[in-house]
């Protein structure tokens, strides 16, 4: 007679490979996508090298592509902002990787600081960054007087970036 304190697993779980998923070589969700973000942030080797400054126009750099999606690597000196946008059909992940920019919405502004890699939100007094959906209108501009680098995943790769007029980005501040 079995009871329920009984019932064993014969063999290892492990050993049965159809019952685990196959490791992705790409990302595929949301979630996937923003752990890339967070350990191309951490790995600064990456990354770091490529990094160029230009006064009269952001500096940006794909760093990487896959099956959907792409990595753009972006510096901002202090002044530079993109203006009201949105990313078409993309979705994204903006991750901030040095300095703070500043991110304004029609429902407010928030302040983006390059934070511990991994921190959750509360660990933080600053957000890290932003996960967003295709239509997200936002403006980034760096207004501090240090330069800023930011890395941004797009899922599909992007194809356009539609400017919007500036006061559906204008708004008061966020707290967290």
């Amino acid at each position: 007679m079995n009871s329920d304190s009984d019932l064993q697993i014969a063999g290892d779980i492990l050993e049965v490979p159809h019952l685990l998923q196959a490791p992705r070589e790409h990302p595929a969700t949301v979630a996937e996508f923003a752990g890339l973000a967070r350990s191309i942030a951490a790995d600064r080797s990456q990354w770091e090298h490529l990094v160029r400054y230009d006064a009269a126009s952001r500096w940006y750099h794909r760093l990487r592509t896959g099956p959907g999606y792409e990595v753009w690597l972006l510096s901002w000196v202090p002044g530079q902002g993109t203006g009201p946008h949105d990313h078409g059909r993309s979705s994204g992940v903006l991750t901030v990787l040095e300095g703070t920019l500043t991110e304004r919405t029609e429902h407010g502004t928030r302040t983006l600081s390059a934070g511990p890699v991994g921190a959750g939100a509360l660990g933080r007094s600053r957000e890290w960054g932003r996960v967003f959906a295709p239509g997200y209108v936002h403006e980034v501009v760096n207004d501090t007087l240090e330069p800023a680098v930011s890395l941004h995943v797009y899922f599909p790769g992007l194809t356009e970036m539609p400017m919007h007029a500036a006061p559906s980005c204008e708004g008061r501040a966020v707290t967290a």
